[in-house]
């Protein structure tokens, strides 16, 4: 998932409103969810299954993440997607799952600087969810990221882009069946000042043509690695040892003593 907030008219100055989502929510899991559930496991999988403490699972959207953590790791997960539309699905999916799992996990409807959570995990993921936040939008994350972690817990960021797109870039998304219909979409993504102007367009067609068109725009901040190691740096972040995935950050939070 290119977990994106989605704006109307311009860029936000500090976050998205906990009501976006609403058109992008309905056509994620169709075009986009199972080639990033094999994303995730690949890219997390293995450092989720260390944590002990809890997997705490920041812009958690329809789930992804945290589905991963209730089935690689025995930890309690905590859920942070303040988008109710997206919330919506991974609430749907939760219900599904058996008793047992579903007492392990714990969803906050607000951003993690809200929810008020406090050294209850020892491993972080922020899958797709920084490239859509402002610098002051990130600087309150990494705090609040933290205080939600103990000390030695590990954080693993998908990095946002490091340099603003030279062109307009086009990511077609592969066409899905499902029964007469066929959902489709696309991401187009161009320089807009300082910030990365995203719109996705989506669209259900049936024999008789095209049914449905919808279309949501979203702004992103580009910034590079060394940048966001620095910004963490500031809140008690160190780079992790042995990390090397190019579209990954690995870091740790020091202890105080």
């Amino acid at each position: 998932m290119l977990d994106m907030h989605p704006v109307i008219a311009r860029a936000p100055t500090f976050r998205p409103q906990t009501d976006s989502y609403t058109v992008t929510a309905e056509f994620y899991d169709i075009l986009q969810a199972e080639a990033d559930e094999r994303r995730v496991r690949h890219l997390y999988g293995r450092e989720v299954a260390k944590a002990r403490i809890g997997v705490l699972d920041i812009g958690a959207g329809t789930g992804r993440v945290t589905l991963m953590s209730l089935a690689e790791s025995q930890a309690d997960v905590y859920a942070v997607e303040p988008a109710r539309a997206m919330r919506t699905s991974l609430m749907t999916r939760l219900a599904a799952l058996p008793a047992r799992q579903r007492e392990r996990v714990t969803v906050h409807p607000h951003a993690l600087d809200e929810a008020a959570l406090y050294a209850v995990a020892d491993v972080a993921v922020c899958h797709n969810t920084v490239a859509c936040l402002s610098p002051s939008a990130r600087h309150a994350l990494w705090h609040a990221i933290g205080a939600a972690l103990v000390p030695g817990g590990s954080l693993f960021l998908q990095l946002p882009p490091a340099l603003l797109p030279p062109r307009t870039v086009l990511r077609v998304l592969p066409e899905q069946r499902v029964g007469e219909h066929t959902y489709g979409g696309r991401m187009v993504m161009s320089t807009a000042g300082n910030r990365i102007h995203t719109r996705a367009d989506y669209w259900v067609r049936g024999v008789e043509g095209v049914l449905r068109e919808h279309t949501e725009t979203f702004w992103m901040w580009p910034a590079s690695r060394s940048q966001v190691i620095d910004d963490l740096g500031r809140h008690g972040f160190v780079p992790l040892p042995g990390h090397d995935d190019p579209a990954v950050l690995a870091v740790t939070l020091r202890s105080p003593w």
